[in-house]
């Protein structure tokens, strides 16, 4: 904990070295085990998930991973937030206007929302996203759910100002930072590997909600293609250093494993620290029963 009201000053003068922060600015408390995976050969009972933001801090630059979603998208899909996540970051001491690259994950909204609200940003998106989420796809009911058309028009818009930065597969757009095509729960998803003083960290993002789904090869239910998501399972685990370096998009194991901090009433979980040796020896377990 913190008596501090904002994230300290990042203390690394190295380009490619950060700190990693997890922000949950909303929880789904009554989310069941059925609801997270595609098969469910399993025993049913509580599964949450967690909404999260991911803030890249060093003394060069603050970059953003996902954008989340405000009280607009909650309201129109009843899914209560605890806060506006871009509000939390100002809270943070974090000045939005003053991010120059947001990296999206993939669009869904629960991701992707909040795009006007960043005045000098890049958005860092793979190609086959966009096109997925502009496309014939958009046509069908069940495909089109999890995307919210104001979001992916502003991206638009956005790529009319020269704004968005398209990436074909795996690249490296910054010191320290490289993405990787993970597809599967959605056509262009991508995961984030950054390096701290703790190794590498990999943001898997919905390339798996939660640790159980890339460590017990149990895709989550809203899969695009079942056979590209256990193929980014490989890629994830051969991306991450160990388990404890895998960073899953949406399980709130993850405020349990890593340390928290409060800034003004805002809690994060530091990824670039060391998370708790009894929790991982758990996770580990998880996946020796895959």
């Amino acid at each position: 904990m913190s008596n501090n009201s904002q994230l300290p000053k990042p203390g690394f003068p190295e380009e490619g070295i950060y700190q990693v922060y997890a922000l949950c600015f909303g929880r789904l408390a009554a989310r069941r085990v059925h609801d997270n995976f595609m098969r469910r050969d399993m025993h049913d009972g509580p599964m949450p998930m967690d909404f999260y933001v991911w803030i890249l801090r060093n003394m060069h630059r603050t970059v953003l991973v996902d954008t989340g979603f405000g009280h607009r998208a909650s309201d129109e899909r009843r899914i209560a937030i605890d806060f506006d996540p871009i509000e939390g970051l100002e809270r943070l001491g974090i000045d939005v206007d003053g991010i120059q690259d947001v990296i999206l994950t993939h669009l869904h909204f629960d991701h992707a929302g909040n795009l006007g609200r960043f005045a000098k940003a890049r958005f860092h998106v793979q190609d086959s996203e966009v096109a997925f989420a502009t496309g014939r796809f958009m046509c069908e009911a069940q495909v089109r759910f999890p995307f919210d058309v104001e979001d992916v028009v502003a991206l638009v818009r956005h790529t009319y100002a020269e704004r968005v930065i398209f990436h074909d597969g795996d690249a490296q757009p910054l010191p320290g930072i490289s993405l990787h095509a993970v597809p599967g729960h959605s056509q262009g998803l991508q995961a984030v590997r950054v390096m701290t003083a703790r190794g590498p960290v990999l943001l898997a993002s919905d390339a798996s909600h939660f640790y159980a789904n890339v460590l017990k090869r149990a895709p989550f239910s809203l899969t695009v293609d079942a056979m590209m998501t256990l193929r980014s399972y490989d890629k994830l685990m051969a991306l991450a250093a160990s388990v404890d370096h895998l960073i899953p998009g949406h399980d709130p194991k993850v405020r349990e494993l890593y340390p928290s901090y409060d800034f003004g009433g805002i809690q994060v979980s530091a990824l670039h620290e060391r998370p708790a040796p009894h929790d991982i020896d758990w996770l580990k377990g998880l996946k020796a029963l895959s």
